[in-house]
C-alpha cells in the first residue's frame, strides 16, 4: 500500500511540476526519440529528466533485490516465452497509445475515458493470456 501511494504521488508531482504524465512507456521513447517531433509532446532538453526517471525505475529494481532478496525464477517459462511475451505486451502498448502506468496511474486519476477502456482491454488480455498459459498450453503457474 505504501509503494501504491508513493507511486501515485510521484506521478501527481511530476504533472504538476512538468505537465507530464508518469507513463513509463512514453517516457522511455521520448528518451530515445528525442525533441525531433517524433516524440509526442517532446521538448528540448527533456532527454535529462526522462534518463533520470528511467535511471531510478532500474536502481529501485536494484536495491529492492539487494534488501529484499532475489524474485524466484519461474521453472518451465523458457526464454522464448518471456520474448514472445514482452514483443505482445510492447505491440498492446504501441497500439493503446500507452502503458499501463500512463493509463492505469495516471490516466484514471485524471478521469480519463480512454484510459479506462485501455485499462479494461489490458486487464481482460491479461487474464486471458493467463488462462491460455496455464490450461491449453499447460505452462506452471
Amino acid at each position: 500500500m505504501v509503494g501504491g501511494v508513493l507511486i501515485g504521488l510521484a506521478s501527481v508531482w511530476l504533472l504538476v511540476a512538468n505537465g507530464r504524465i508518469a507513463g513509463v512507456s512514453g517516457i522511455l521513447h521520448g528518451l530515445f526519440a528525442g525533441p525531433s517531433g517524433s516524440a509526442p509532446g517532446a521538448r528540448a532538453g527533456d532527454r535529462l529528466w526522462r534518463a533520470w526517471f528511467i535511471a531510478g525505475l532500474v536502481v529501485a529494481g536494484i536495491a529492492w533485490h539487494a534488501f529484499a532478496g532475489p524474485a524466484p525464477i519461474r521453472q518451465g517459462f523458457g526464454l522464448g516465452w518471456v520474448a514472445l511475451a514482452g514483443l505482445l505486451v510492447g505491440f498492446g502498448t504501441r497500439m493503446s497509445g500507452g502503458c499501463t502506468s500512463g493509463h492505469g496511474v495516471c490516466g484514471l486519476g485524471r478521469l480519463s475515458l480512454r484510459s479506462l477502456v485501455a485499462v479494461a482491454i489490458f486487464m481482460a488480455a491479461g487474464m486471458a493470456a493467463a488462462f491460455v498459459v496455464r490450461h491449453p498450453l499447460g505452462l506452471p503457474s
